[in-house]
């Protein structure tokens, strides 16, 4: 994973639902993001045990060149 990275943030203590951010860093409990609040953007410090963070870029579709025998 490379950081920092854009991603969404949903977080109901403090109101967000899809803000656009950027990802610096996962801390012990925490997420760091970097957030805009009107024309500013500040740091967040963010519990990892409730906020959800999708990443904004999807993933690249995965076709491995080898049959699985199942």
């Amino acid at each position: 994973m490379d950081l920092p990275a854009t991603v969404l943030v949903h977080n109901s203590t403090i109101g967000m639902k899809g803000e656009e951010g950027a990802l610096l860093q996962i801390a012990d409990r925490f997420y760091e993001v970097n957030i805009s609040f009107g024309s500013s953007t500040h740091r967040v410090m963010l519990p990892i045990d409730q906020t959800v963070i999708i990443f904004k870029d999807a993933e690249e579709n995965f076709v491995p060149d080898i049959e699985i025998e199942r």
